[in-house]
């Protein structure tokens, strides 16, 4: 199928490549990658082979997937409009929906930005999610039902997905693929320890996936034949100034702890890859051997100032508008500078990424 095919009204550009996409999850910094999406999608040079997502980035893939399942990109740009109009703050859900999405959206419970907010803060400290909504009401199931037809996402044979949770009891990763995605597995990916109840799915609790992957890229190694993954991060990896208030610190422990395993995963990418071209192991997609992942990324905030800690909060639609732009923008940069490396290189650094930094 081609590229205009799966793309009504747009030409291909040039050839056509696989990709698969792995979406960090960051509240409302999610619009970025929103943005990222409508881009790639309208681009039409790229086709997802699969999409792995976690909180905010498992939103937008089940969104994406429900989309591309259901009528191509051109549905799939639809879907993502649809959902980032009506969770901003002038949208057109309910009350009660809208207080939840808030709170997820708003990533860190510790900004005071209201006397409502404030009072949370002071009250969250000394109660849990247990003790202040001991019925578990979450409407957040019914927003995620409303945009996503989660049966037509389990058959969308032509695209892996797969969503990360946390299990509360061993403290692992759980991956979810696309034949068990449901709004529950959605849910529970974004269920933040202090706003949440953890999701208890098949008798087990899980909370957000961020804490340990964040996205998680290692299940495209056994699934998919694609080599190419495409990360969009939206938590930065560093601040270049020291947080000094209680706020800035949980904000900064909170990026590099959802960045852990990302960089993990960047330790293991660029060292099987290299053991490849030293001729150490095999490659190839048979049993006993090995892929050769050529990474690429989209960050947000790279090339000016980065989005801070407090713009997380904010469920205003202009601010999500100036994200979607700003991930458009900077996907059509990766596109212009990166498109010839897809299929043959990754398109950045991963050693010096990932490396570890050694005193003495």
């Amino acid at each position: 199928m081609t590229a205009a095919a799966r793309n009504p009204g747009s030409e291909p550009r040039g050839p056509i490549k696989r990709i698969n996409l792995a979406l960090q999850g960051g509240g409302a910094h999610g619009a970025f990658t929103w943005g990222v999406l409508d881009q790639l999608l309208d681009d039409g040079r790229l086709e997802i082979a699969g999409v792995s997502g976690t909180s905010a980035g498992a939103i937008n893939a089940v969104i994406c997937v429900d989309g591309l399942a259901r009528g191509g990109p051109a549905a799939a740009r639809r879907k993502l409009a649809e959902f980032w109009r009506a969770v901003s703050i002038d949208g057109k859900l309910p009350a009660m929906q809208r207080r939840i999405v808030e709170r997820m959206l708003n990533f860190n419970p510790l900004r005071t930005t209201s006397p409502v907010q404030a009072w949370f803060n002071v009250v969250s400290q000394h109660f849990s999610p247990y003790d202040l909504n001991p019925l578990n009401i979450n409407p957040l199931k019914e927003v995620i039902e409303r945009f996503v037809d989660f049966e037509t996402v389990r058959n969308a044979t032509g695209v892996l997905l797969y969503v990360a949770a946390t299990n509360v009891v061993t403290g692992r990763l759980r991956i979810f693929p696309r034949h068990v995605i449901t709004a529950d597995v959605v849910m529970a990916s974004a269920a933040l320890p202090l706003v949440f109840q953890a999701v208890t799915i098949d008798g087990t609790p899980y909370w957000d996936g961020g804490y340990m992957g964040n996205p998680a890229i290692f299940p495209f190694f056994r699934d998919s034949t694609t080599e190419d993954v495409l990360i969009v991060q939206i938590n930065p990896l560093e601040r270049h100034q020291v947080p000094t208030s209680v706020h800035d610190i949980m904000n900064r422990i909170n990026e590099i702890s959802f960045n852990s395993s990302l960089l993990a995963e960047y330790r293991a990418i660029e060292l099987v890859a290299r053991e490849i071209d030293l001729g150490r192991l095999p490659h190839g997609f048979g049993a006993g051997e090995y892929r050769r992942i050529n990474a690429h990324r989209i960050v947000l905030g790279e090339g000016h100032a980065a989005y801070s800690a407090d713009t997380k909060l904010s469920t205003d639609y202009d601010f999500f508008r100036m994200l979607h732009l700003s991930g458009r923008r900077a996907a059509r940069q990766f596109l212009e500078h990166h498109f010839d490396d897809i299929g043959v290189r990754s398109s950045f650094d991963l050693r010096g990424e990932a490396h570890a930094e050694w005193a003495g």
